[in-house]
């Protein structure tokens, strides 16, 4: 296996620096995570396509932010997964939250890969500590890439 980020959009609402997000998380990948190996797909995609993913493979009715798909076949491999994650929930979470959409789509970015790494957040002591985790992750990569630019709205 190789280092390869491959980032994919799939949706036409909003302009995503592709190239930028790749750097981003190469970086988390490998200079903050100190991982040697990965394969990780990222799907940028809008709010119908992530509803229609979250039914599919989750049974769960409507969007979500990201759903993490890991694609190893058993542990101790190098980390090899596919994101899919919803531009239109970074978006709308952003102004929920008094964020921005970049910052919003880095976080969920780092949430994925959290649960590659075997983070859980389906109890409350385990959501928490993920919570640390991808706070801590999302301020260091802030302070590294300019964030504020990854998603600008098209036309």
């Amino acid at each position: 296996m190789k280092r390869e980020v491959v980032v994919r959009v799939r949706q036409r609402r909003w302009l995503v620096d592709r190239e930028g997000l790749t750097r981003l998380t190469e970086a988390f990948l490998g200079e903050e995570l100190g991982l040697g190996e990965w394969c990780l797909g990222i799907q940028l995609v809008g709010e119908r396509a992530m509803s229609e993913q979250n039914e599919r493979w989750l049974g769960h009715e409507g969007s979500t932010d990201v759903i993490t798909f890991d694609h190893r076949e058993g542990p101790g491999e190098a980390l090899h997964g596919e994101l899919f994650v919803s531009v239109d929930d970074a978006v709308r979470q952003a102004e929920e939250f008094g964020s921005t959409p970049s910052m919003e789509l880095v976080r969920y970015v780092v949430h994925g890969v959290l649960h590659l790494q075997g983070y859980d957040d389906r109890d409350g002591v385990s959501r928490r500590a993920m919570k640390r985790a991808e706070d801590r992750w999302v301020r260091r990569l802030a302070r590294r890439f300019a964030l504020r630019e990854l998603v600008a709205r098209l036309g």
